[in-house]
């Protein structure tokens, strides 16, 4: 009983926070009467108007955004649009999504919301949400072209429409190499598996750094993300992941050649050509061992090795390291970097069902999403404002110092998406080579972003002991032979069977096979 009591307690203080922090959708609304071909009101009618803005809510996870008066986005969508967006972030999207929980079940709902699939799906089926079914055409033809039919497909839940979804993002991920320790010790770019098993033998007992001491490693990298070019060398992808191969919907655990796949590292590790603590590392901790020259190879996106900022860091321990990107090795059954999910929104954003007795504010919202769908808007909300932000020469976005210091938060408001192969080359000039080569490089389909866990299924269990188990196998705590044994356990003991039968049922529904 005490507990139910500090639990309550707990609720209500959270809510009171949560209404506090997010606000509440009220004010008098009205809608403009003329609106752009981009969905945007015309700016002159705005002016003439003298209507008193509409305020939208938004919430979703993030941190770092300006206060109001230094936003210079929302000043300019504010004037443009004759609206009040206020957005309200939230570190962490676990916490995030508590608060979100707690303030709908009291019925107060944000305008736009950040959620993930499987609330999104409970939320539609308990009737919270506005299907957007019979509006795509009539009211947000310019956000749906942009966002574009397939990927609208990922925020349906029986057969309706119920989520805006962010455009995608793109592949960042590659192994990186040191090439200075290739030269020292005269070595090649590996290219296959065999190649790549030398090379990260001869990292390790070697002394590729030249120290005299024996204290470097072929590779390191964070759990089993650290082989995903090795996974992809077998034709699968990385352990539970779900994709298509041959036009099939296929679970790694069950493609027959995960069990080579993890016969090849447990192999590594038992050798000691890889970092003994990849199980345990977390954040940044491996990118800082492969900066301190702990080890040669590691699987990462330019993000994290590109930027000029982290070439500096690196150099700045050592001046002659050189970490330069390298393709998937070739092996027995492909190539591939990895199980990539190419049409995974980046964000899903709803709205409430309530908005259905708004609709001058619902309108508005209509006009927001099409107005930072068009080229106009979408401009603002990925560069910022022209002549501050960036100037245009020569047909080209060019951008100013002021992006690099006041642009930082500028994503939060491109809900729809934007085109990253003109965003990301002019964003990161620097790095635009690196962006070339991992947008090349083959990678998997993974539709993981598209699944929900039927019920019966709890997937924290499963995966917590698939990872336990999978350890056990390359650290030689459980012998390889009993692989069939893992599955059946994860059948029997955690419904595994639901999950991939649910994956499959999922696929043919979105017509992602036949």
């Amino acid at each position: 009983m005490v507990a139910k009591k500090r639990y309550a307690a707990l609720a209500a203080s959270m809510l009171l926070l949560t209404g506090a922090v997010l606000g509440c959708s009220a004010g008098k609304e009205s809608n403009n009467a003329g609106s752009s071909p981009s969905g945007a009101p015309k700016k002159e009618e705005t002016r003439t108007e003298n209507k008193e803005p509409v305020k939208i809510t938004v919430a979703m996870e993030g941190s770092g955004k300006p206060a109001p008066q230094d936003d210079f986005i929302k000043k300019a969508l504010d004037e443009k649009l004759n609206i009040d967006l206020q957005m309200t972030m939230i570190q962490g999207f676990n916490d995030y999504m508590n608060q979100i929980k707690v303030r709908t079940a009291a019925g107060n709902y944000p305008d736009i919301m950040h959620l993930d699939l499987v609330t999104l799906n409970d939320f539609a089926q308990k009737g919270l949400l506005l299907d957007l079914t019979p509006y795509l055409d009539s009211k947000l033809q310019t956000a749906k072209d942009f966002m574009g039919e397939s990927l609208l497909k990922k925020g349906m839940v029986n057969g309706k429409y119920y989520a805006i979804t962010r455009i995608a993002d793109v592949a960042f991920t590659s192994f990186w190499i040191r090439q200075d320790w290739l030269d020292h010790l005269k070595l090649e770019m590996p290219t296959n598996l065999e190649d790549l098993y030398e090379v990260a033998k001869a990292f390790t007992e070697n002394d590729p750094d030249g120290n005299g001491k024996k204290d470097t490693y072929g590779f390191t990298g964070t759990e089993l993300g650290t082989f995903a070019p090795i996974f992809g060398a077998f034709g699968t992808a990385g352990p539970g992941t779900t994709f298509l191969k041959d036009g099939k919907v296929v679970n790694s655990f069950y493609d027959p050649g995960m069990e080579e796949a993890l016969a090849y590292i447990k192999r590594l590790i038992s050798e000691n050509l890889v970092d003994p603590q990849i199980m345990t590392n977390k954040g940044t901790m491996a990118r800082d061992q492969a900066f301190q020259g702990k080890a040669g190879i590691i699987w990462s996106g330019w993000t994290d090795m590109g930027k000029v900022e982290f070439v500096e860091q690196y150099k700045t321990i050592n001046p002659k390291a050189e970490w330069v990107q390298m393709g998937p090795p070739e092996g027995p059954y492909g190539q591939y970097d990895t199980a990539f999910d190419a049409e995974k929104p980046s964000r899903l954003f709803a709205l409430p069902k309530t908005l259905e007795k708004q609709p001058d504010k619902l309108e508005k919202i209509f006009e927001l999403l099409n107005y930072i769908s068009s080229k106009e808007g979408n401009r603002l909300v990925m560069y910022g404002i022209e002549g501050r932000h960036y100037n245009v020469e020569n047909g080209k976005i060019v951008l100013t110092e002021a992006m690099a210091k006041e642009g930082n938060y500028f994503h939060y408001y491109q809900m729809t998406g934007r085109p990253n192969e003109e965003y990301l080359p002019t964003k990161f000039p620097t790095e635009e080579k690196f962006i070339e080569y991992a947008l090349k490089l083959p990678r998997l389909q993974s539709i993981d972003s598209n699944l929900l866990p039927p019920a019966g299924y709890n997937a924290a269990d499963a995966d917590r002991y698939a990872k336990e188990e999978l350890a056990k196998f390359l650290y030689n705590k459980r012998p390889l032979e009993e692989y069939p044994d893992f599955i059946k356990t994860l059948e029997s003991s955690f419904k595994y069977k639901l999950f991939v039968e649910q994956a499959e049922k999922r696929a043919k529904e979105l017509g992602l096979v036949q």
